[in-house]
């Protein structure tokens, strides 16, 4: 792991704050399923080379690597914003309050957060959203992992209540076969309603 990684946490920590925790999300793209966020808070002295983007990693990695920031992290936690909320909302809004609500969650009380993307979040707590952040914070890049495993998880869930439309493949990411499921079948409850891709086949909104 470069040192690098470490720049945003060494820069908090240095400005006097204590409990440094990385907030990112995961499924923000998919047209099912909730989208995820998580918290964490890594000690000073944790290490694990190998810690990335959780994009950047494979499937059988960031199990590997879930549970070794579970075991090592200060404090952890993850939370949801339902296709309720996303439908309502908006997707930005539906992630930032689902990251808001990790970081609620935590049962370590950080003091300044580093948020991934261009946005913070509605907390009291200082905060720094960083662009990219999951590549270039170990906190957010753990975050990340967190998220991104806790939701392919999920939806592989509901592979079992709705096979046809083998969630457990594609996570709901709008792959060639996920948009014919959706053409033959039509939307099902965990389908996104407002986005491109189901809203087509949702006759109640287009009325």
């Amino acid at each position: 792991m470069t040192e690098s990684m470490w720049i945003f946490e060494k820069e908090a920590l240095l400005n006097g704050f204590t409990a440094v925790a990385g907030v990112d999300e995961a499924g923000r793209g998919p047209l099912a399923g909730p989208v995820v966020s998580a918290a964490v808070i890594l000690p000073p002295d944790f290490t694990c080379p190998g810690i990335t983007d959780s994009k950047k990693l494979s499937p059988r990695a960031r199990e590997f690597f879930y549970q070794v920031i579970l075991d090592g992290a200060a404090g952890a936690a993850t939370a949801i914003a339902t296709v309720e909320e996303i439908d309502s909302l908006n997707i930005l809004q539906a992630s930032l309050l689902s990251m808001k609500r990790a970081v609620e969650t935590l049962t370590v009380q950080p003091d300044h957060l580093l948020i991934d993307g261009k946005f913070t979040i509605d907390a009291s707590i200082p905060q720094q959203a960083v662009v990219k952040g999951d590549s270039k914070s170990i906190s957010i890049a753990a975050a990340s992992i967190l998220a991104k495993v806790t939701r392919d998880r999920l939806m592989a869930g509901f592979h079992e209540h709705f096979p046809e439309y083998e969630f457990h493949r594609h996570k709901g990411y709008p792959t060639k076969a996920h948009r014919l499921a959706i053409a033959k079948w039509g939307p099902c409850p965990i389908h996104r309603q407002s986005f491109k891709g189901v809203k087509e086949f949702c006759p109640q909104r287009n009325k």
